[in-house]
């Protein structure tokens, strides 16, 4: 994965809490800073620092009877590759319900196999 050049701006301790965000596929606040050993108000800063540059997502939640956030990687950090065949897109993304028998499906399934 390329560095954007907000992430080559970063300090030590906002990319560590940026890797922990990405590993953890999103973390509470409350988690965040006791997980990267720091304290509540310098987790706070690390998140927003973080929320605004664009490179997660903070939004207010309630985790075990208190009010919080829930720090999440932003859209552009998830790998939708588990859900190619090649260039064709998963027929199970969408609204619809699959046919398995259907051609759309045989021929996602067919690329599958061709990609190895």
């Amino acid at each position: 994965m390329s560095v954007s050049a907000a992430e080559a701006e970063l300090s030590e301790d906002e990319f560590a809490g940026l890797e922990l965000v990405r590993q953890t596929s999103g973390i509470h606040q409350s988690d965040f800073w006791k997980e990267l050993g720091v304290s509540s108000r310098k987790g706070s800063r690390i998140v927003e620092s973080l929320v605004e540059k664009d490179l997660v997502d903070r939004e207010e939640t309630v985790y075990n009877g208190h009010n919080t956030y829930y720090i999440s990687p932003t859209a552009r950090d998830l790998d939708f590759t588990l859900l190619m065949a090649g260039d064709m897109l998963s027929p199970f993304i969408g609204e619809e319900e699959v046919d398995p028998n259907s051609d759309a499906f045989s021929q996602w399934i067919m690329n599958l196999a061709y990609q190895e």
